[in-house]
């Protein structure tokens, strides 16, 4: 009864085994473009370009970095085209404010709500910096008058 249960248990890891993706049989993809630059007083850039459409190119310089210590400024872009056949791009700059990335496809803030505009425009504070509009906040949609504070 043991050795049936061996024999069992040896067959199902065998068949997993043999079913897991064969990470060998994929085609190594080639670079077909490649260029970089490293210059000593610390600036770099490259570029890139993929057989199967990947491509990246930055441009980095030294900059600021954690107190006391010196960091990276980065500018860059890179693309690929997904399992959906569509292409996906990103512009992003990396520096001491972080990695920002910019892209069409990437999910961007909702807009501040009017009470916040508002607000910061009567404190005399610029709503875009905030990411709300710099535009005179409209009244609300269902008809009341706005609310004066004195």
């Amino acid at each position: 009864m043991m050795s049936l249960k061996v024999c069992l248990l040896s067959a199902a890891v065998l068949a997993a085994c043999s079913a897991a993706p064969q990470l060998g049989a994929q085609k190594p993809i080639a670079i077909v473009r490649l260029d970089s630059d490293i210059s000593p007083d610390g600036t770099f850039s490259y570029t890139y370009e993929t057989e199967n459409r990947i491509s990246a190119s930055a441009q980095g310089r030294p900059g600021n970095g954690p107190p006391g210590e010196e960091g990276q400024a980065v500018q860059g872009q890179f693309s690929f085209v997904a399992d959906d056949g569509q292409t996906y791009s990103v512009q992003y700059t990396a520096d001491e404010n972080g990695f920002l990335p910019q892209g069409a496809h990437l999910p961007t803030p909702p807009p501040l709500p009017e009470a916040i505009v508002r607000s910061l425009q009567q404190q005399g504070l610029n709503p875009a910096e905030y990411g709300g509009a710099a535009a005179a906040p409209r009244a609300p949609a269902f008809g009341a008058p706005p609310r004066r504070f004195g």
